[in-house]
């Protein structure tokens, strides 16, 4: 049974590059997503910390500074 004309090396090698050309197309396109999703989950986190620090009284700085000194201690530890 006869399957048509063959295609060429010429025709292959511009479906294959038009293939490409759409899957990094599409990757790009779910990079964006996954960004705005990131940016998401950032701004999420943001909040929470937010809410934290304004029930707790304690200012940004203040908070950085515990972290930090938090940070310290743990080292302190496990050297």
């Amino acid at each position: 049974m006869a399957r048509g004309p063959r295609k060429t090396i010429e025709e292959k090698i511009t479906e294959k590059e038009e293939m490409i050309k759409a899957l990094q197309t599409r990757i790009k396109s779910e990079k964006e997503e996954l960004e705005t999703m990131y940016q998401e989950k950032r701004e999420k986190d943001m909040a929470r910390l937010s809410e934290v620090l304004k029930a707790s009284g304690l200012t940004p700085d203040d908070a950085a500074d515990i972290l930090q000194e938090h940070l310290e201690q743990l080292g302190e530890e496990t050297a």
